[in-house]
């Protein structure tokens, strides 16, 4: 039954370092299927994504992503559970002192990656799909934010991951710039990969909409109207 799911979640409680911020939890999300976590700063959807990425701890419940049970996870598992997931941040996590090429190139040796050809076809491969071959040599501070965050989400995709987790990616892009980066998360979606969105654009909700899951009063629930009037 879990494994029929790419994220199952259940009765499970959600920390940031000690603070209980979400109780009870049940949440499962089909492989392939467009999720969006919505809730105010603060209300738990990072602490949720990263739970699912595993670098918070599930101490209380059950939770299997992408075939791993992150309550029984060995610390030499999670390499290969985060191979299987592709995150995107808000504020990029590019490395400053070099190109994109290397930015991509340093992710993909430090998950196994040693043949050097195929290296390059995978970076080339990555960055075409979101439009940002030509801008290979460029250095991350000399890109628009969009331009970062195309980045990314190449970087994310490096190793064909089977889950896209996205942490308030449009949150620092203006509208026209977040819907573009939307359309490329939709084009993701549509190769058959699940992605979960987690945001408070509602413009971007209301252009694109899906399932949409709220964290409120430190519960997770599908959307109510009381919780949109809120």
């Amino acid at each position: 039954m879990k494994n029929d799911y790419s994220i199952y979640i259940k009765s499970a409680n959600i920390f940031q370092r000690e603070v209980l911020v979400l109780t009870d939890v049940n949440l499962s999300v089909e492989k392939g299927e467009w999720v969006y976590l919505l809730g105010k700063v603060g209300s738990g959807k990072s602490s949720l994504i990263k739970t699912i990425n595993a670098e918070i701890p599930l101490y209380h419940g059950t939770g299997m992503v992408a075939g791993y049970e992150l309550s029984k996870i060995k610390p030499k598992e999670v390499p290969f559970l985060r191979r299987k997931l592709g995150v995107v941040f808000q504020d990029f996590q590019l490395l400053s002192d070099r190109s994109v090429y290397k930015n991509l190139e340093f992710v993909l040796k430090a998950t196994g990656w040693t043949n050097q050809q195929k290296i390059e076809e995978k970076i080339k491969q990555s960055l075409t799909d979101v439009e940002m071959y030509y801008y290979k040599d460029k250095m991350p501070h000399q890109l628009s934010g969009g331009e970062q965050q195309r980045v990314v989400i190449a970087r994310a995709l490096l190793n064909d991951p089977e889950i896209v987790l996205a942490d308030e990616p449009t949150g620092n892009l203006d509208p026209e710039t977040s819907f573009q980066i939307i359309e490329l998360f939709k084009k993701i979606n549509q190769q058959g990969r699940t992605v979960v969105i987690a945001t408070h654009d509602q413009l971007v909700i209301e252009k694109y909409p899906g399932r949409t899951v709220w964290c409120f009063n430190g519960e997770l629930q599908e959307k109510k109207e009381e919780f949109a009037k809120n």
